[in-house]
């Protein structure tokens, strides 16, 4: 498994968290959602996903992942 930190812009309230670990979730992968820090941990299989799809996945739900 590998495991990622991305930062994300636009997450204030507990909808955001669920909208962006249930996109995670979606592609057989797992996120936990920092509020405070902005930010979101991934763990993922890289035979089965990518980062650049985890990405796209969390800014379809409307934010934005910067860095």
């Amino acid at each position: 498994m590998t495991t990622a930190n991305l930062k994300v812009q636009g997450m204030s309230c507990n909808h955001c968290v669920n909208s962006v670990e249930g996109a995670v979730q979606k592609l057989g992968a797992t996120g936990k959602v920092n509020l405070s820090a902005g930010s979101v941990a991934v763990e993922y299989d890289e035979s089965k996903v990518t980062l650049d799809n985890i990405k796209a996945a969390i800014e379809d739900q409307g934010y934005d992942v910067v860095g």
